[in-house]
C-alpha cells in the first residue's frame, strides 16, 4: 500500500509541467489559435529559467523570466499569424525548431553544472493524514499549484463571461466580432497568456522536476502537449486525465526497465510517447463513419452507452481553430 501511494504521488508530480502546457495551450486554441512551437518554446524557456534562477539565486526569477520567453515565443507567432496572415501552423512550426536549436547554443555553458531547485514543502499537519496526506499534500508549491490551476481554468472557461467570449474566438469568431468584441487583441491576449504558461511548464523541468539543464532537456514532451489537448477534446478535466496517463505510463515505463535489464532503454524511453499515439488513433477510428456504422449495429441496451462514450471521446475541435480572421 505504501509503495502504490509512493507511485501514485510520483505520477501527480511527473505531471504537473505538463498540466501547465496543455492549460496553455487549451486556451490558446479554444481563442482559435494552435500554437505549435510548444516544443521548441518549452525547451528554451527550461533553459532560460535554469539559467535566470542561477545567475539570480532566485527561483522566482527564474520562473519569471520562462514565463516571459513563453510569452514573447508566442507573441511572435501572433505577429506572424494574426496580423501578417501568414498559416499558425507554417510559423508555429518554424518557431518550434528555432528555439530548439537556440536553447542549445545559449544554454551550452549551463548544460550539467548544478543550480537551484524548487524545495519541498509537505503542508503542516496535513502531509501526515493517512492516505491522502502523503498523495496531495507532500509535494512542493509548483505541484500543489498544478491542482489549482486544473480547475481555475475550467472555472474561468465554463463559469465566467470572459471564458464564453474565449470560446466564442474560437467557435464563431465573426458572431463575436458583430456583437463588439475585439477578436484578434482577445486572441493576442489568450495566445500570450498561453504561452507564458507553456514557459512555466519548461521552467517546471529544469528547476523541479529534472532538476538542471541538458542538451535538449525536454525535446518531445511539447508534441505530447499538443496530442494531449486533441486527445482532451479541449476540455480542461479530459485534458488533465491525459497528462496523468502519460505520466502513468512513463513511471511503468521505468518500473519495467527493472524487471526487463535486456531490453534496451532507448525502448522504455519511448514507450509512452507510442502508446500515446496509439491511444489518439483508437480515437480517431472510434470516431471514424465506418464506427459509426457498426455502432448502429448494436443492440439498443449496448448502442445508447457505446454511442455516449464515443461521442465523449471524439470531441471536435473549435470550428475557428487555426483559421485567420478577416475582419468585415
Amino acid at each position: 500500500m505504501q509503495q502504490l501511494l509512493i507511485d501514485l504521488a510520483a505520477v501527480l508530480a511527473a505531471a504537473a509541467p505538463l498540466i501547465f502546457a496543455t492549460m496553455g495551450e487549451t486556451i490558446s486554441e479554444r481563442a482559435g489559435v494552435i500554437n505549435l512551437s510548444l516544443d521548441g518554446s518549452m525547451l528554451l524557456a527550461a533553459m532560460v529559467g535554469f539559467a535566470a534562477a542561477s545567475i539570480s539565486g532566485s527561483l522566482s526569477v527564474g520562473f519569471a523570466a520562462a514565463a516571459l520567453v513563453g510569452a514573447l515565443v508566442a507573441l511572435i507567432l501572433g505577429a506572424l499569424s494574426l496580423s501578417l496572415g501568414q498559416s499558425q501552423t507554417a510559423v508555429g512550426f518554424v518557431l518550434a525548431l528555432l528555439c530548439t536549436d537556440l536553447s542549445s547554443f545559449l544554454g551550452a555553458p549551463y548544460a550539467r553544472k548544478p543550480g537551484p531547485a524548487v524545495p519541498h514543502a509537505p503542508v503542516p499537519g496535513m502531509s501526515d493524514i493517512p492516505v491522502i496526506g502523503p498523495l496531495l499534500f507532500s509535494h512542493d508549491l509548483l505541484i500543489y499549484a498544478s491542482f489549482l490551476l486544473l480547475p481555475a481554468v475550467w472555472w474561468f472557461l465554463y463559469r465566467t463571461r470572459a471564458g464564453l467570449v474565449l470560446r466564442a474566438l474560437g467557435e464563431r469568431p465573426q458572431t463575436a466580432y458583430a456583437r463588439g468584441v475585439p477578436v484578434i487583441r482577445l486572441r493576442y491576449l489568450y495566445m500570450i497568456l498561453g504561452g507564458a504558461l507553456v514557459g512555466i511548464a519548461g521552467a517546471a523541468y529544469s528547476l523541479d522536476l529534472k532538476q538542471g539543464w541538458s542538451y535538449r532537456h525536454t525535446f518531445g514532451t511539447g508534441w505530447i502537449a499538443l496530442a494531449i489537448v486533441i486527445f482532451g477534446g479541449w476540455q480542461p478535466w479530459r485534458v488533465a486525465i491525459g497528462c496523468y496517463l502519460f505520466a502513468a505510463l512513463q513511471a511503468l515505463a521505468s518500473r519495467s526497465q527493472s524487471v526487463l535489464p535486456g531490453m534496451p532503454t532507448q525502448v522504455f524511453q519511448v514507450a509512452p510517447f507510442v502508446l500515446m499515439i496509439v491511444v489518439l488513433a483508437l480515437i480517431n477510428l472510434l470516431s471514424s463513419p465506418t464506427a459509426a456504422r457498426r455502432l448502429a449495429a448494436l443492440p439498443k441496451p449496448l448502442r445508447h452507452p457505446a454511442e455516449r462514450f464515443v461521442a465523449w471521446l471524439a470531441t471536435p475541435a473549435p470550428a475557428a481553430l487555426g483559421q485567420p480572421f478577416q475582419r468585415p
